[in-house]
């Protein structure tokens, strides 16, 4: 589409800093404005075209051993999807939680009545790679073992490939909930010793809502073979409709979601890939964090544990705060954050992922300085 057509895309009334739904390009919007058939060629070679790209992205050579599986549903559905299948009626799973979104794998696992131990830590902490060792030497039964790489209950990024490691010294199988990195990070399945990554379209590649996607070895998916607890969560049926029938999606596919995810991936590209794109939210978050701090906020995390993706400030202390009525005035003045879901501090949240840029944040920070209604 070309910038004539552009311009007749309507503008977003606010944009959106939060890990997802986000901010989408004029470019990624304009791709909806067209309808497919499931069963076409020209849409399943879209959908092949896709997994070609995802399987690129998370290797450092040719993609040939790594295959991608695309899931109808939020990026939830992936995770159920991939716990639910990769783990064997007799398997155990450990799962590694700090923040709400590796609880979340844990309530799964729970669910599905899956064999599974929960190894917590602090919220304002990272994993433990001691604790893990000496419960991987503990608990021999473990086969598997899942942990979220940025846990954006509070914006933390935490050491997969640490901890990837140590699984791996174990022989076990490890399941890496990247949903709010993978685009946005470097990172290759090989670098943090990953066996399925679990990510979605509208996260860091910055495309809309609609459909997951997991990234595996094959003999790790052909391993997965009749595991499944769930029909149209199986995630090898899927991976082999489409391996073997050329993109095709065994129930209906969202069309409109995979042809602008497409395009996300194409802007992706033009952007410099995933270094640059990497580069750019850093300096956003650089920008909000130092600016922020100029007007009385603190971050929940320390900064080396601070993750470009989302960060967490506390939230003021001012008898007259109240988040929904700070979240109102910044909406009116075009910008919408995010609430905090950290269980033990009063906070709210600010990502810094998606079409949004250097100009993007200072106009934010311009809002929230005219917005602190308790110092007027």
């Amino acid at each position: 589409m070309d910038l004539m057509d552009l311009r007749h895309i309507p503008d977003n009334p606010y944009l959106l800093l939060t890990p997802g739904p986000l901010s989408t390009s004029k470019r990624v919007r304009a791709a909806l404005f067209r309808d497919w058939c499931t069963w076409d060629d020209d849409y399943n070679g879209i959908v092949q075209l896709v997994r070609a790209s995802l399987a690129r992205l998370a290797t450092e050579e040719a993609a040939s051993d790594i295959s991608a599986v695309l899931m109808q549903g939020s990026g939830t559905f992936s995770v159920e999807a991939t716990i639910g299948t990769a783990v064997p009626e007799h398997g155990v799973l450990l799962v590694l939680a700090n923040g709400a979104y590796g609880r979340r794998i844990a309530q799964i696992a729970a669910r599905l009545h899956l064999n599974h131990l929960l190894l917590e830590s602090p919220e304002t902490a990272p994993p433990d790679p001691e604790r893990l060792r000496q419960t991987l030497a503990a608990n021999p039964a473990i086969s598997h073992v899942a942990v979220v790489h940025c846990e954006t209950t509070t914006g933390m990024l935490n050491p997969v490939a640490a901890i990837g490691e140590i699984v791996k010294e174990y022989g076990k199988v490890f399941i890496v909930d990247a949903m709010s990195s993978f685009g946005g990070l470097p990172m290759t399945l090989d670098a943090i010793h990953a066996d399925f990554l679990i990510s979605s379209a509208n996260k860091c590649i910055q495309g809309i809502p609609g459909f997951g996607f997991v990234l595996a070895r094959r003999a790790a998916l052909e391993a997965c073979a009749g595991q499944a607890r769930s029909l149209s969560l199986d995630l090898h049926s899927q991976w082999k409709e489409m391996e073997d029938k050329g993109g095709k999606w065994r129930y209906t596919s969202p069309t409109h979601a995979v042809r602008a995810f497409a395009e996300a991936l194409a802007e992706l590209e033009d952007e410099g890939g995933v270094p640059a794109r990497h580069a750019r939210y850093v300096e956003n978050q650089r920008l909000l964090v130092e600016g922020m701090a100029g007007l009385g906020f603190t971050p929940l995390l320390a900064r080396p544990l601070q993750s470009p993706v989302i960060t967490a400030f506390l939230s003021p202390t001012h008898p007259t705060y109240d988040f929904r009525r700070f979240y109102d005035l910044l909406k009116a003045r075009g910008y919408v954050i995010y609430p905090g879901k950290v269980s033990d501090a009063d906070t709210f949240r600010i990502g810094t992922i998606g079409h949004v840029f250097s100009d993007d944040v200072l106009g934010l920070l311009a809002a929230v300085s005219a917005s602190m209604y308790w110092q007027m």
